[in-house]
């Protein structure tokens, strides 16, 4: 198609970048022929104008389409040039943190720097017999590929690693040697997986060190062979190595390191066995101080040293030789530190008693003055002399060197020699895998001699790789059958033959070796002269004439002369390896014992140096043996090793992995571009792009083209040949047929024609897309505007309802209103009124009252004024008294001072003179001083009142003479002013009184109010305050309420969430005991199985070399065995004693030490068991004394019970018998007189009589035997009781025996069965609680069908034999009709196959009812024969004599016994079996025979035979039973073991015998639904509680057994039916695929669907309902079966990128949702299997849910909570949009994700374990089936039984 077409505006480009390499742009105009310039838009925004280049005109490389990126296949591009796949491996490795990529036949591998969790044994075993295009790209798939076709094409394999120093080649070579290991394992027990990994960490310890780029790189190439037997496991293995860099053992870079064993050695040199090494830190010695940098960071030498020791043991070097090889290695370091100093310019010596040369020569085992003579000093050889010559300085410490590389050279040799030798197997190899770990192609600033090498070996690789690439694409056309053309690609023969031809580069290196005075210099202008005119390849650098550079393949490389001449002759003194060779140190004179006597190529080679030389005497003969042995050159021997290796990948089918490393900085997860991109140049992925885009890299099949491209095509395209469709189809959109071809099964496009085909598909559908907006946007919009319309009219009706509304209100308010105005405008006037009347009153009473309170008010003034008057001059008279008094007082007192003061004078004059007197009577002075002052005061006081008195006495005379005619002259006016104020006093107290009562009133009428107002606040306020306190007291109570309904609620909750994970935990630790428990079980029958494949081939091996053999009869293993089933476990080592016996020469040492440790540790185990045995022997004492006790007890109440018992049937024997000779006698008178003649009714009726009583006598007769039968085994089993069930028997039989092996054996077979007892008991307690839940959920349904049964049962019993044949014949057709409706409720399907089942079932009771009739029809016929004989034999009497009956006796009559009751047992002889087990296990067919027999039939008929065997109290029969019929199950499992229906019948069986021996084992606990007649079934000898737990392991290795045969089933479909095929038509879409699908991959088996599936569960489940399987083991089952599927469709899922799309998580659902209705219609939803899809249904989910706000992030961590965090981050970098409309997850929303979930405690393991096996348990579901009612059918062939 034009360029036009695709380079329009929008279309995104790569142009060439500086920085990035390639960087994406957007044409922002279209690009029109002729155009020079593009405009472009970068990513950033800018704006950029692209030029052309004028001559070729090449337009930049488009960009594929975003739906396109991150594919796991770089050729499914549509684009293939380099920015594309830059892009997609920088995408895939930043984005989704994926670093295995495919490139067509090529797995890129990308260093992340960091551990990845994607290499564990699950990862494993998911890749394991996968294709190499159903999965994600991973070094594993490559390795299953190449396991995969060795197997298939029967043809060796090869898988090449290669890539730069730090890319990751040495670990993806580990990992995919590890993946060999794990998936094919080993055919011996020498364990040689483990061997061939152990050689991984010598290895590197010896060829790995420390580099600027790598911390562990590989200083070496090396093949390793994987050989593999005929059965395609691993036996042995063998390395070859190629060009080991000598150079680092005595020189390092900055930054770099030596060999890490080195540094191991240095850190270990604490340890004791390390002391005489006497070696010290790394910084110590010169040879490991250089770098400057000894320690790795993360990385513990010391403890790398213990793992590289262990890995030498393990390979069978042992401690000695260990030692040896660590001795060198110390010497060599100690070499490196010997000092050499300068005696004069053209010699040099070494100081005596050099410390580290005396440390070397006693480390080495030679003399110090051989050593330090020849560092020094060197000899040379001529034709007749031979020369000593010192040496210089220099010299000198590079033969030191020399010497050092060439004994660590020797040393690697050795290492590997023996390594080898190791992994050798003497089994013969049928095939191998190799993996190639070698360098990639190198350039440094300085290149030398070994890049020179390393770049020559690239370049072989790379031819090889190209031919290969070709030759696959011209495999693929040529299958296709489409036109081959010719695809040009690089040859780099050129290059090749400049390195290796005649007169190339290592052609005249060694030439030039061989020269006596060869150079450098000399050498390189050979090459000038040769290839600098003849070759375009090689060039001379312009400013250097020691260089030349060539041009590889990857790029031009400089190469350094000076070095490659003396690197290249690799020589060492010849005198030195003298030295050595004549050493005491064996392992040292080992190493050297194949070294070449001629050192140099020329076997003499004179330097230049000084004089001095030392003459000594010539030797002929070994001068001329000398100069014939040349040793090879370093060039010519890797040529050689080269060659070998071409011719061995050429004869292999290879598999390529290339290692990227991407940033010099070892940082995580970084891509630098320049780096990567020239890798992907070097490395050839580039060139296997180009060559796929040369040709037809987009391949299709018809159906994908179909189903991806069918929406171009119009409904008159589409015909029913899908290839026809196609073909037409292409030819309308493409127009040049040129761009694709039409193979057989495929459709072939040139590069860019998917893109463009993807391009048309978008914008198909981008116009489909705006044809359905544009629809649906109309619709919306209309939609929206009749809402609006209908909207506004029903908003206009309410509006115009409501203003009308308003109006009427408007007009009913204006008239209320006026009538409202008017009773106002009346009210207001009235009161108005009413208001001016009660002023004006008021105003005239006021007014009065004020006019009389005036006058009132001038009476008072005039009384008061008087009052006042009065009162003012009574104050004056007293004042003027008052004053008069203190001044007479004051006098007073003054001259009584005045005296006191002299009557003082006196006292204290007085006071002088009785001084004594005073001291004595201080206090009674003081007193007597005090009362006379109080009586002086008194006085005075009495005085001064008296004195007030006389003065009080004068004035009241005064006054009251005053106050008489005051009086006198008022009474005169009073009377005047009386009669004038009577009436106005009468006013006023009328007035006053009026005021009162007012006053009072206001003050009641304010109290009143007061009080009322009061008591309202109060009631007011109490009644608020009670409002709040009732308020209060609600909220409080509502709060205490909520408060206790919370913590109930919170109690509650948390008590059952304590008791929910107390009862999970529980359940958990009850599941993880049965768990390791039934691993153990399976364990162990792994190990006997493989023990007895063992017994096995050791037979075979002796049986070989006879001619004939002798036959073992079958029946000496069951007739010789055990009475207990441990036996075997005797029979299996007294087994492998013989075959140790027979084949000792074949075992080997190693295998002879396991046994002699095991052996004693057995004897250990012996000696504790024997203690323990001891001790529980008198525990057994005790408690069968104390059960004898109660044993005779009861069994004498027993005893006397039977005795009383039979002696009533004696009696009612003895009646019997005289009422049948009484009946006789009268039948013989009777038949005298004639009346009982031969017809007549009496006759008749006696003569039934008589029949009756002789049948029940002889009923009774039977009864008493087996009475008397019981008494007589009774008594016996008492005396025989002891030695039934205990282990006593072996103690007597222990000390019994003499022979030592007899003895070992009866130990093994003691210590087995206690072992056993102790797992029995401990798995009895562990089941018994978990029964007795169960067993009481089930008692009230079996206690009503008991009760049912039993009264059926006694119905049955109370009629006639032929009424009870037919009651039980109705029962059985009731029950059956029961089962039919509950069948065919259920399932209409299984109800069909379930009815022609039971008609079958009714056709047998209906020929057995038949057999029946015929046999009363029989019986019936005899009775009247024997009848007519009676009569005839009588009557002949009679016609005789008639007194011959009184004498003689009468003949005894034959009558038919009637039958009695089956009791439930079948006897069987002992030689019989053999022939039961073969006849009811070995040979029955659960498909043929056992298809018409009811449910659980031979577990019935055995147990049938064990109850006899208890019956009759036959220990040896009940032991030799069991133990027979536990192995033939056994063996015929092992025989069908695939074959599920044989699984599952024998599954059911085991189960129900387990159930019939609790049923029938006597225990209460099991006997709670059993009938009165089941009762009496009961075992009553023998305690079978150990069989029961030997039996209940066998039933868990059964359905261990059943599971991996379901698995084996259901794994191939479960990833198509679930995953690959599309349940919905036409929701998921096909994207390009690529190359990934290849023509060597296994071809697929055939499509599976989910309806596959579900009909396989289907079959499953009819199987185990058919066979009468537990109802809760199916649930465990159909559990077990879900959990399968969903596991592997997850991990499938996490492990393809192709299926994470949002359209995959819809199929999933459905098919899902589909898996959930399947479990309805058979009513298992409660069995758990939907929690088991959990996972797959969250996965599914979070394909389709929302992925870019916080709000989805934390909608997906909450629902999400079934997957891990890995889980979900895989899913999230997986997520791939199938249609350009889709987006990816960003970065950025997925380290949200991270951050969320980073508090989560989960296992880190991505996928999930589809190996788990959930624990299964056993419920107790007993049987109501009556054993008496059991028929066996004809057809099982054992007519031997016979029914008791």
């Amino acid at each position: 198609m034009a360029a036009s077409e695709l380079y329009t505006k929008y279309a995104r480009v790569w142009i060439p970048d500086d920085e990035e390499v390639w960087r994406s742009a957007e044409l922002t105009k279209d690009y029109r022929q002729g155009d020079g310039v593009l405009q472009l838009q970068l990513e950033d925004g800018k704006d950029l104008e692209f030029k052309l280049d004028p001559k070729t005109n090449n337009l930049p490389h488009l960009r594929n389409p975003d739906i396109l990126v991150g594919e796991n296949d770089l050729t499914a591009l549509s684009y293939l040039h380099e920015p594309a796949v830059l892009h997609n491996l920088k995408v895939r490795f930043i984005d989704s943190k994926l670093i295995y990529t495919y490139c067509g036949i090529v797995l890129v591998a990308i260093n992340p720097y960091e551990t990845l969790p994607i290499y564990g044994a699950d990862i494993i075993n998911a890749y394991s017999g996968q294709n190499m295009g159903d999965m994600d790209p991973h070094i594993f798939a490559v390795a299953e590929e190449a396991y995969k076709q060795m197997a298939r094409d029967e043809r060796n394999q090869s898988i090449i690693v290669s890539g730069e120093s730090g890319a990751g080649k040495t670990v993806s070579a580990k990992y995919a040697m590890r993946y060999f290991a794990t998936v094919s394992g080993s055919a011996s027990e020498a364990n040689v997986e483990e061997k061939v990994l152990a050689s991984n960490p010598i290895m590197e310890s010896i060829g790995n060190a420390k580099t600027t780029r790598n911390d562990n790189s590989s200083r070496f190439g090396k093949y390793i062979e994987i050989g593999f037997d005929k059965k395609y496991h691993i036996i042995g293995a063998n390395m070859r190595t190629y060009l080991l860099e000598k150079s680092r053992v005595v020189f390092q870079a900055d930054e770099e390191r030596n060999y890490h064993i080195f540094y191991q050695l240095c850190a270990s040199a604490h340890l004791p066995e390390f002391k005489a090494l006497k070696l010290g830190k790394a910084n110590d010695f010169h040879y490991t101080k250089q770098g400057r940098n000894p320690v790795i960071d993360g990385v513990d030498d010391a403890k790398e040293m213990s793992t590289t020791r262990n890995a030498f043991i393990l390979l069978g070097i042992n401690e000695s030789y260990q030692m040896g090889l660590f001795q060198i290695l110390a010497s060599i370091l100690h070499l490196g530190n010997v000092d050499v100093k300068d005696r004069d310019s053209d010699s040099s010596i070494i100081p005596p008693n050099n410390g580290h040369l005396s440390v070397f020569c006693e480390l080495m085992g030679v003399t110090y003055q051989d050593m330090s003579h020849w560092l020094c000093h060197k000899k040379l050889k001529t034709a007749t002399e031979t020369y000593i010559k010192p040496i210089p300085k220099l010299q000198a410490i590079n033969a030191r060197d020399a010497l050092a590389k060439h004994i660590y050279a020797k040393l690697f040799n050795w290492i590997v020699d023996h390594v080898n030798k190791a992994l050798h197997s003497t089994v013969k190899q049928h095939s191998f895998i190799g993996v190639l770990d070698i360098y990639g192609f190198e350039t440094f600033e300085i290149n030398s001699f070994e890049q020179f090498c390393i770049n020559y070996a690239n370049e072989k690789l790379q031819q090889q790789f190209n031919m290969h690439v070709f030759k696959l694409e011209q495999e693929e056309y040529m299958k296709e059958q489409i036109p081959w053309t010719l695809i040009d690609f690089y040859d780099n023969q050129p290059c090749i033959n400049l390195i290796e031809a005649k007169m190339g580069i290592l052609d005249l290196l060694d030439e030039e070796c061989k020269m006596p005075k060869g150079s450098d210099d000399s050498w390189a202008q050979k090459l000038y002269n040769t290839h600098l005119k003849t070759c375009a390849l090689f060039e001379k650098p312009r400013m250097s004439n020691k260089a030349f550079i060539i041009q590889h393949f990857a790029d031009k490389v400089e190469y350094q002369c000076d070095g490659f001449l003396e690197k290249n002759k690799d020589t060492v003194n010849e005198e030195q390896i003298n030295v050595l060779k004549a050493s005491k140190f064996d392992l040292l004179v080992e190493l050297f014992h194949d070294e070449e006597k001629a050192t140099s190529p020329t076997g003499a080679a004179p330097g230049p140096g000084g004089r001095t030389r030392l003459s000594v005497k010539p030797d002929k003969g070994k001068s001329s043996q000398a100069s014939k042995e040349h040793k090879k050159t370093v060039g010519l021997q890797f040529r050689n090793s080269l060659q070998l290796l071409m011719e061995t990948l050429n004869a292999t089918t290879p598999h390529y992995v290339r290692c990227i490393k991407p940033n010099d900085y070892k940082h995580a997860f970084t891509f630098d571009p320049k780096r990567a991109v020239q890798q992907l140049r070097a490395c050839g992925v580039l060139e296997t792009i180009r060559i796929s885009a040369a040709g037809f890299p987009s391949r299709w099949t018809y159906q994908e083209f179909f189903s991806r491209y069918r929406v171009l095509m119009k409904q008159k395209d589409v015909l029913t040949d899908k290839k026809m469709t196609c073909k037409n189809v292409l030819e309308k959109l493409v127009q040049d047929p040129d761009k694709y071809q039409f193979g057989k099964t495929k459709i072939f496009f040139r590069a860019g024609q998917v893109a463009y085909l993807e391009k048309l598909r978008a914008d198909k559908l981008r116009a489909a897309c705006i044809r359905i907006q544009k629809t649906i946007r109309c619709w919306l919009a209309r939609k929206k505007y009749l809402r609006m319309k209908h909207a506004a009219t029903t908003i206009q009706r309410f509006v115009r309802g409501y203003q009308a509304r308003c109006l009427a209100k408007f007009l009913r308010r204006t008239r209320a209103a006026i009538i409202i105005q008017k009773y106002q405008r009346m009210y207001i006037q009235k009161t108005c009124y009413k208001r001016k009347q009660a002023a004006a009153l008021a105003m005239q009473c006021i007014l009065r009252a004020y006019m009389a309170r005036q006058l009132y008010k001038a009476l008072l003034r005039e009384h008061k004024a008087v009052i006042i008057q009065k009162m003012v001059r009574g104050w004056l008279a007293r004042q003027w008294f008052k004053r008069s008094l203190k001044a007479i007082v004051y006098l007073q007192c003054c001259i009584r001072r005045m005296r006191a003061k002299r009557e003082l004078k006196k006292l204290k004059i007085e006071a002088r003179s009785v001084e004594h007197f005073k001291k004595l009577n201080i206090g009674m002075e003081n007193k007597i001083m005090q009362l006379q002052r109080r009586i002086d005061d008194q006085n005075k006081e009495n005085r001064s009142m008296s004195e007030r008195l006389n003065t009080l006495e004068t004035s009241h005379a005064v006054e009251s003479e005053r106050m008489r005619a005051e009086v006198t002259r008022l009474r005169g006016a009073e009377e005047d002013a009386k009669n004038n104020a009577n009436k106005v006093t009468s006013l006023l107290e009328e007035l006053e009184r009026l005021r009162k009562d007012l006053q009072n009133t206001q003050k009641e009428k304010k109290a009143i109010e007061d009080w009322a107002q009061t008591y309202q606040d109060e009631m007011e306020k109490m009644i608020s305050e009670l409002k709040e306190q009732n308020q209060l007291l609600k909220t409080e109570k509502n709060n205490l309420n909520q408060l206790i309904q919370e913590q109930s609620q919170q109690w509650t909750d948390k008590m059952q969430r304590a008791l929910k994970e107390e009862t999970q935990q529980l359940e958990n630790d009850l599941n993880e005991e049965r768990s390791r428990y039934q691993n153990l079980l399976t364990e162990h029958l792994r190990l006997e199985e493989k023990y007895d494949d063992l017994k096995e081939e050791i037979t075979l091996a002796v049986n070989v070399p006879k001619p004939g053999h002798r036959r073992t009869d079958s029946t000496h293993s069951s007739n010789e065995s055990e009475c207990t089933y441990n036996s075997e476990f005797a029979e299996s080592e007294e087994g492998s004693r013989v075959g140790e016996d027979v084949s000792k020469s074949i075992l080997d040492m190693s295998l002879f030490l396991k046994l002699q440790k095991r052996v004693s540790e057995l004897e250990q185990e012996k000696q504790s068991l024997q203690n323990e045995l001891d001790r529980r022997e008198e525990q057994f004492q005790r408690a069968r004394a104390r059960d004898d006790e109660e044993h005779k007890k009861a069994r004498g109440a027993e005893l006397e019970y039977e005795s009383l018992k039979r002696q009533e049937l004696e009696s009612e024997n003895k009646k019997l018998k005289h009422d049948l000779n009484q009946m006789r006698q009268s039948l013989r008178g009777g038949a005298e007189a004639g009346s009982g003649a031969p017809g007549s009714p009496a006759y008749t009726v006696l003569l039934d009589q008589l029949n009756a009583s002789n049948e029940e006598l002889e009923v009774r007769k039977e009864e008493v035997l087996i009475l008397r039968s019981q008494l007589v085994s009774q008594k016996e089993a008492m005396q025989h009781k002891t030695t039934m069930t205990e282990p006593l028997p072996y103690i007597e039989d222990v000390q019994k025996l003499t022979d030592a092996k007899e003895i070992s054996q009866a130990y093994m077979g003691l210590k087995d069965t206690n072992r056993l007892l102790e797992s029995q008991l401990q798995a009895q307690r562990r089941s018994h609680d978990n029964e007795v839940e169960v067993l009481r959920g089930e008692l009230h349904s079996l206690k009503e069908e008991n009760n049912r049964q039993q009264q059926l049962l006694a119905q049955n019993l109370q009629l006639p034999p032929e009424a009870r044949i037919e009651a039980s014949l109705q029962h059985e057709i009731t029950r059956l009709t029961n089962e039919n409706l509950e069948l065919h409720s259920d399932d209409p399907k299984e109800y069909k196959a379930y009815r022609i089942s039971m008609l079958r079932r009714m056709v047998d009771l209906m020929e057995q009812l038949e057999k029946q009739d015929k046999t009363v029809r029989k019986l019936k016929k005899q009775l009247k024969v024997f009848a007519k004989k009676i009569n005839d034999l009588e009557g002949g009497q009679m016609d005789v004599s008639p007194g011959q009956t009184a004498d003689e006796p009468v003949h005894p009559v034959n009558i038919p016994r009637r039958e009695k009751d089956f009791q439930g047992m079948l006897e069987y002889k002992k030689e019989d079996e053999l022939k039961l087990v073969k006849n009811i296990i070995l040979e029955l067919k659960p498909r043929g025979v056992a298809v018409n027999l009811i449910p659980g039939l031979p577990a019935y008929i055995l147990f049938m035979c064990l109850r006899h065997a208890d019956y009759i109290n036959d220990d040896q029969k009940v032991r030799s039973l069991l133990t027979s019929v536990i192995n033939s199950i056994k063996k015929i499992l092992k025989k069908r073991g695939d074959d599920f229906e044989t699984v599952s019948f024998w599954l059911a069986n085991t189960c129900r015998f387990l159930h019939c021996l609790k049923q029938y084992s006597g225990d209460e606990q099991f006997m709670k639904h059993n009938s009165p007649k089941q009762n009496e079934h009961c075992l009553s000898n023998f305690d079978l509680a150990e069989y029961r737990q030997v039996l209940s392991d066998l039933a868990i290795q059964i359905y261990q057994q059943l599971i991996k045969c379901m698995e084996n089933i259901l794994q191939p479909m479960i990833v198509s039916g679930m995953l690959e095929h599309e349940t919905i038509q036409g929701v998921s879409g096909v994207k390009p695929t690529g190359l990934r699908k290849r023509t060597s991959s296994i071809a697929d088996e055939g499509t599976y669907t989910l309806d596959s599936i579900i009909r396989q569960l289907n079959t499953f489940h009819s199987i185990m309902c058919h066979h009468g399987t537990d109802p809760e083991l199916i649930k465990q089952v159909v559990k077990q079966q879900f959990y399968i599927i969903g596991a592997v469709t997850l991990n499938n899922l996490l492990l393809r990128k192709d299926m994470c799309s949002w359209s995959k998580g819809m199929q999933i659902r459905y098919n899902v949702s589909q898996l959930e209705e399947w479990l309805r219609d058979k009513n298992l939803m409660t069995c758990g299997a939907k929690e088991t899809l959990e996972p797959l249904i969250q996965a599914a989910q979070l394909l389709q849910v929302k992925k870019k706000t916080d709000e989805d992030a934390e909608a997906i961590c909450s629902m999400c909570n079934a997957l891990s965090t890995a889980q979900i981050v895989k899913v999230l970098n997986l997520y791939t949009p199938v249609n350009a409309f889709e987006e990816r997850v960003s970065v950025l929303f997925i380290r949200t994700i991270q951050t969320r979930l980073r508090d989560r405690k989960e296992s880190p393991q991505l996928l999930m374990d589809t190996k788990l096996i959930y624990p299964v348990t056993f419920p107790f579901n007993p049987s109501s089936l009556a054993l008496e009612t059991i028929q066996i059918p004809s057809s099982l062939n054992l007519a031997f039984l016979t029914r008791v």
